[in-house]
């Protein structure tokens, strides 16, 4: 169904002329509206609160930390508007960034550089993505992640279709009792098909919590690509 009402977006960046960049930028476009322009975490989630947007976009690092406050922030509302879109902004191109927006799951989220806030298409089209239930990934961060494997095929052409459902349903952030459910499925099997999947995207290594984010990346690579 075709929206009849412009996106309303909650910005947040501490950067002034940044932040009135951007949402010039933003308004130049009739399907989308910057209801609220925030500096902070604080006001960025009280805004969230008063507007009830559609979309957030914010920057990664701001007050009152100047760390990650932009993934702190994808992370409360995670729990408190689960489908609401998140469009963080950054000007890191490391993986370990986006594999922390995505550790709760990818769905409804995104993570671009800021160095392409300048291609409007690409920036409205990370804002729709999420908005629709979708993601987005710079493909500067993914190819970050996996230049060592550039030159090979894909990882990912080895998996079975059921190791391919398994990890679609990961990229949604489901548990492995919600994959198991979903699939009809036992959730040993579950364990044991995750466990494949890790072996086979050379994983084997990593912790367990970015064994599961960096598949996810993977796979929303050669999805989106």
């Amino acid at each position: 169904m075709l929206r009849s009402l412009p996106l309303r977006v909650v910005m947040a960046e501490d950067s002034y002329l940044v932040r009135e960049g951007v949402r010039r930028l933003l308004e130049t476009r009739a399907d989308l509206e910057v209801v609220t322009a925030c500096e902070d975490l604080d006001s960025l989630l009280a805004a969230v609160a008063a507007e009830r947007p559609d979309v957030v976009l914010t920057d990664i690092r701001m007050p009152p930390g100047h760390r990650d406050e932009g993934i702190r922030a994808a992370q409360i509302l995670r729990e408190s508007d689960p489908d609401l879109g998140v469009v963080v902004l950054s000007q890191y191109a490391e993986p370990a960034y986006a594999l922390a927006l995505l550790e709760s799951g990818a769905d409804r989220r995104a993570y671009l550089l800021k160095e392409r806030i300048d291609d409007l298409d690409q920036l409205a089209g990370a804002i729709r993505a999420v908005v629709d239930g979708g993601s987005y990934i710079d493909p500067k961060v993914v190819e970050t992640l996996v230049s060592a494997r550039s030159a090979e095929p894909s990882p990912l052409d080895d998996l079975t279709p059921r190791e391919r459902d398994v990890l679609a349903e990961m990229a949604r952030g489901r548990n492995n009792a919600a994959i198991a459910e979903s699939l009809f499925l036992a959730e040993r099997s579950v364990e044991k098909v995750i466990h494949s999947i890790f072996l086979k995207l050379g994983l084997g290594w990593e912790t367990a919590v970015h064994k599961r984010v960096k598949a996810v990346l993977l796979y929303l690579a050669a999805r989106d690509g």
